[in-house]
């Protein structure tokens, strides 16, 4: 039973991780999705990447996030959305800073959802 609450919960995340992707990308010139499936299975990939290479990252560039006093999280975070935009046909993004705006925005529409695309709490 635990075992079905949990793939729910991260259905609920791609769920809302894909709509607060949808969102950012409207709001967004410099972000461009395909479609709505492209837009739940970025989601659903920023997931992934986020429980396996953003955690191996944050600990390898632990010093100068803490010389930046965090905001070297941004880069990473945009370093994240480019290498999904590798990965993913159908999702582009115009540059590195919009990776970092797009980033942002994403953030805050997620904190606004309640959803955490970091984990599968």
């Amino acid at each position: 039973m635990g075992n079905t609450s949990n793939g729910s919960s991260v259905l609920v995340k791609i769920l809302l991780g894909g709509i607060a992707v949808l969102i950012a990308e409207f709001l967004l010139p410099g972000v461009h999705i395909d479609s709505f499936i492209t837009g739940f299975l970025l989601a659903a990939v920023i997931i992934l990447i986020n429980l396996t290479i953003k955690p191996i990252l944050i600990l390898l560039t632990f010093p100068i996030t803490l010389l930046t006093l965090g905001l070297f999280l941004l880069v990473i975070n945009a370093a994240m959305l480019l290498l999904a935009a590798k990965i993913i046909p159908g999702f582009d993004l115009d540059g590195f800073w919009w990776a970092v705006l797009f980033a942002i925005v994403l953030s805050i529409i997620n904190s606004l959802f309640g959803n955490n695309l970091d984990s599968s709490k």
